[in-house]
C-alpha cells in the first residue's frame, strides 16, 4: 500500500521508506556495538511494532530470539488513555536475560513506562527501550529511550504498523491522515 492507495486520505507523508530503512540501519549498528558480549531478547509490542521489529532484526548481524506482547491504552481512538491492559503476555522466562523493547512509538511515555517497570521487575538483567518514533511534547512521564528512530512532532501518524481503528498500518512510510477522516 502506498501513497496513491490512500483515496485521499492521506495530509502528509513525514518520514519516507527509505528513511525509515536508513535510520534502522543505524540502530541496528549501535545496538550490535551495544550488546557486543551479551545475548538479547527482543520484546516486540503488538500490533505497531511488527513491522519495526521484523526489520530491525533482520538487520542485526546475529540471531535473536523474540517474544511478543499486546498490551493496550489506546481502545479504537486517538489519544492514550494511560490504563494499560495486558492482552497477550510473554512466553519467555525474563530471568538473567537482556530484554530490547521494540516500540513503533511513544507518545504519552505511559504505556511504555509500565511495560519497562513490568518487564524489570520480572527478574531481567537489563531492560531497555528501541522505538522508530517519539513524540516529545506529548510526553507525560520521563521514559530512559536508548534508541530512537525520529522525534516527530505531536501528531496523529499513520503507516509503517501505526494505524487508525486498524486502518493503515500496512503503508511503507510514515503519514498524517487529513483530519475530517477521523473527526467525523
Amino acid at each position: 500500500m502506498d501513497a496513491g492507495d490512500m483515496d485521499g486520505d492521506l495530509a502528509q507523508v513525514l518520514i519516507t521508506e527509505e528513511e525509515i530503512a536508513s535510520r534502522l540501519d543505524a540502530m541496528a549498528a549501535q545496538i550490535e556495538a551495544d550488546y557486543a558480549d551479551k545475548d538479547v531478547l527482543l520484546v516486540g509490542v503488538l500490533k505497531g511494532a511488527v513491522y519495526v521489529m521484523a526489520d530491525l532484526s533482520r538487520r542485526l548481524h546475529r540471531s535473536v530470539p523474540m517474544d511478543w506482547m499486546a498490551v493496550s491504552s489506546y481502545g479504537s481512538g486517538t489519544k492514550s488513555s494511560g490504563v494499560v491492559r495486558i492482552l497477550k503476555d510473554l512466553d519467555a522466562d525474563l530471568t538473567g536475560r537482556h530484554v530490547l523493547i521494540v516500540e513503533d512509538i511513544i507518545d504519552s511515555g505511559l504505556t511504555l513506562s509500565w511495560l519497562a517497570g513490568n518487564l524489570s521487575s520480572r527478574g531481567a538483567a537489563s531492560v531497555r527501550i528501541a522505538t522508530l518514533l517519539r513524540k516529545p511534547e506529548a510526553l507525560k512521564v520521563e521514559v530512559d529511550v536508548s534508541y530512537v528512530g525520529f522525534d516527530i512532532p505531536n501528531e496523529f501518524v499513520v503507516g509503517y504498523g501505526l494505524d487508525y481503528a486498524e486502518r493503515y498500518r500496512n503503508l511503507s512510510f510514515i503519514g498524517t491522515l487529513r483530519p475530517e477522516v477521523y473527526h467525523h
